[in-house]
């Protein structure tokens, strides 16, 4: 009868646990010969009991406990006075002792991988005494391993790497399973590996799990990953043994195997002249269908009639190589271009060069598009002179330009204003001819730089520029004069002959051989007796004293006229005046004071007198400032005689503000309609600038006098007052007095029997007024009647 896999596996456990109990022995304790053993005395005596090791086979699936083995002594007669006891690991919990018999069972399912052995303690004791008849002693129970775990690839899963086109057995990477069976018993743990999935392209080695390339010439362009499942499986691969699995992916890594190639034999771009230099013409590529460094290429233009008109370069990104511009494209002097462009990789496999060169050629061809370009001057910058001296109209010079273009369109000239804005010259539109327009001055403008456009007749959108630089030539049309302004002194008692000043000139003008100085004095004062001068011959000159005795009293100031003229041609001459003035000098001759001093005072008074005199103005003045501040902080009396006093006390609570002087009193009489017109108005914000105030001028009805001159008696204490409030706290409630033209328009009388007052023509007025005219009217049907 054939037995299936599951059958065959159980019959091969049943039979390995008959062979281990058969096998082990029971640990029957035997008797020993030795002296009894007594529990007290230091007398060490022989144990009495001997026992073998248990051997417990693992994963028992049994109802019944698992018979474990047989602890007996010899003092046991069987007639039940010895007792067994158990302790140590397991004991109780896993290990129970029966304790009449002294067997052992294992009441749980014990797993070798969890715990490979147990140490227990065994104990003989007399049941009476509860003794013990025999030392204690260690034995140690073993787990039987069994097949039960089946190999783990604990690192998985793998990748790995492995260059394309290596040879057959290449290494690629190792797998290892481990298995947690016991190794030294048994096939349980040894391991065998076979690939279930990744062939023909690799293979492994059954005893070490090392995968190795299994096919020649694997190439990443047509495949660059591959998925390996290898199988580890226990009991030497034989049948019943467990096994797991593992994946391994597999990258082919990418070696230069493949030459660059254009994807085709030439190109042809067009492009317009008037592009700028360095700018891109086009891009072109070679294939390359490595990657990485391997595909790192480099171009260059090896052959063809553009060689120093373009150049090409490698994008690092993209590997592209780029066509630009090194000089200006004109279509007129040449309309194409043609390169060859070789592409050659820059890391090259000496193995693979079999395969044919690593690089590649092609043809470009750069046809170049006429544009309307503007005008374009003979020369980038003209350089032009013209004197100082030119009159208005004089031509400097002549600018020429064409248009470069197969049309040859007329060109019509102008100056950018924005580079003469003086306007100092003038272009003939047609000829190009500069001229002066304005009188030139050297010293103001020693060279003008301006712009000369150009733009064709055609169309005047296409401009040219051209640049002239005009120097302007020197002529003499300066006079010499100091070259700075002297502060010249002498001493009262400077000496003749005394050096008391060098002079020098400057001249605005700028001969080419430099400036030649003549220093003299003018006719005038060549003669006289107090200074003199001395060219020095080096454009510097030297005022010297002609006497001695110098007095400030006498004359504080001396102007010494000189003449200076220049080497030009024709010589320009100048008068300059040199102030002098006389000081007192101290003993090495440096002046202290230069102002003229008075030593005689006025006849009869002496310095004393005209102090004390100046001291008794000064007290007049003071004292009149105080009168006249006394008078104006004085103030009139608040009671007037009882003529005059009608006044009535008012306080004011409506108002929002004023604090405290919400409880001033006022006048009534201020409170009156006056008919007063003043003509002017003092402002309380402004302190008065005058010390007496002047009365104004009233224009007031005669019977309101006195009201007028108590209001203007208060207001002229106010503006005195510094310790009044800066606003006007006096205010008018349009009290209307006695006798007035409107009388009272209030209706509390309107309805009394003395009022004559008839409303029935409000009626009249329309219907808002009808309410009035019925309670306040005569009619028959009035509310009141």
């Amino acid at each position: 009868m054939k037995l299936g896999k599951v059958e065959f596996c159980h019959f091969l456990q049943i039979l390995a646990l008959f062979l281990c109990l058969s096998g082990m022995n029971q640990a029957e304790l035997t008797r020993s010969r030795s002296k009894p053993y007594f529990q007290s005395g230091r007398t060490r005596t022989k144990r009495s009991w001997v026992w073998n090791q248990f051997f417990v086979l693992e994963e028992y699936m049994g109802t019944d406990p698992l018979y474990v083995g047989k602890l007996h002594s010899d003092v046991d007669k069987g007639d039940g006075s010895i007792k067994y006891i158990l302790s140590g690991e397991g004991a109780s919990s896993i290990f129970i002792i029966d304790e009449n018999t002294g067997d052992i069972h294992a009441t749980k399912r014990l797993d070798r991988e969890e715990q490979a052995y147990y140490t227990l303690r065994a104990q003989a004791l007399d049941r009476l005494t509860n003794k013990p008849v025999e030392p204690e002693s260690e034995f140690v129970i073993k787990i039987q391993d069994i097949n039960d775990n089946e190999p783990k690839f604990l690192d998985g899963p793998y990748t790995a790497g492995v260059p394309e086109m290596s040879p057959v057995g290449t290494s690629v990477v190792q797998v290892t399973a481990t298995d947690a069976d016991d190794p030294t018993y048994g096939n349980s743990a040894r391991v065998v590996y076979s690939i279930l999935q990744g062939q023909p392209y690799f293979s492994v080695e059954p005893k070490t799990g090392v995968i190795k390339t299994a096919l020649p010439n694997m190439d990443r362009e047509a495949k660059d990953q591959y998925l390996l499942v290898i199988q580890a499986k226990d009991m030497v691969g034989q049948n019943g043994g467990l096994s797991g699995t593992t994946s391994v992916t597999v990258t082919l890594t990418d070696v230069n195997d493949n030459p660059p190639r254009f994807p085709r034999r030439s190109y042809q771009y067009n492009v317009p002249e008037s592009l700028p230099v360095a700018s891109v013409v086009a891009r072109i590529k070679a294939a390359d269908a490595d990657v990485g460094p391997n595909a790192e290429m480099e171009y260059k233009i090896v052959d063809g009639d553009g060689l120093g008109v373009f150049k090409i370069s490698v994008d690092k990104d993209t590997q592209e190589g780029i066509i630009t511009i090194q000089k200006e494209l004109d279509f007129e002097a040449k309309t194409s271009y043609t390169l060859r462009i070789e592409a050659a990789n820059i890391h090259v496999d000496p193995r693979f060069l079999s395969l044919g060169p690593f690089s590649d050629m092609t043809t470009v061809k750069i046809i170049v598009e006429d544009v309307d370009e503007p005008p374009v001057f003979t020369s980038r910058l003209y350089s032009m002179v013209v004197s100082e001296a030119a009159k208005v109209g004089t031509i400097i010079g002549t600018v020429a330009a064409h248009d470069p273009d197969a049309s040859n369109s007329p060109v019509r000239y102008s100056i950018d204003r924005n580079t003469d804005l003086e306007r100092y010259f003038n272009i003939d539109a047609n000829s190009g001819v500069i001229t002066t327009a304005k009188s030139l001055d050297r010293e103001t403008n020693a060279v003008h730089n301006i712009t000369v456009l150009a733009m064709e007749s055609q169309n005047p959108a296409q401009i040219g520029r051209g640049y002239v630089a005009i120097t302007i030539l020197d002529i003499n049309d300066n006079a010499p004069e100091f070259a700075m302004e002297y502060e010249t002194t002498v001493c009262e008692n400077a000496q003749p002959g005394q050096v008391i000043q060098k002079i020098s000139a400057i001249d605005k003008d700028d001969p080419p051989n430099g400036h030649q100085f003549y220093f003299s004095l003018t006719a005038e004062a060549a003669n006289n007796q107090n200074f003199t001068l001395q060219d020095n011959k080096d454009n510097t000159a030297t005022v010297l004293t002609k006497r001695n005795g110098f007095r400030r009293q006498e004359q504080s100031v001396f102007y010494l006229p000189i003449f200076i003229v220049d080497s030009g041609s024709p010589s320009l001459s100048s008068t300059n005046t040199l102030t002098i003035r006389v000081c007192d000098c101290d003993a090495d001759g440096i002046a202290q004071t230069c102002n003229a001093e008075a030593y005689i005072l006025p006849a009869g008074l002496s310095t004393g007198a005209l102090i004390a005199i100046l001291a008794c103005v000064l007290t007049l003045l003071v004292l009149v400032l105080l009168i006249v501040t006394m008078r104006r902080r004085k103030k009139e009396p608040l009671i007037f005689d009882e003529e005059r006093d009608i006044r009535e006390n008012i306080v004011r609570y409506d108002d929002e503000g004023g604090g405290e002087e919400d409880t001033e009193a006022f006048d009534m009489a201020a409170l009156r309609n006056l008919n007063i017109m003043r003509d002017t108005k003092t402002r309380r914000d402004v302190t008065p600038e005058i010390q007496f105030l002047s009365r104004p001028t009233f224009k007031s009805i005669p019977d309101n006098v006195i009201f007028r001159e108590f209001i203007w008696e208060r207001l002229k204490e106010a503006d005195v007052d510094p310790c009044a409030p800066p606003y006007d706290s006096l205010q008018t409630y349009a009290f209307e007095g006695n006798g007035s033209v409107a009388e009272s328009l209030s209706s509390l009388d309107s309805i009394s029997s003395n009022s004559d007052q008839n409303y029935d023509y409000l009626s009249d007025w329309g219907p808002r007024f009808k309410r009035l005219a019925d309670m306040y009217g005569t009619g028959p049907d009035c509310l009141y009647s």
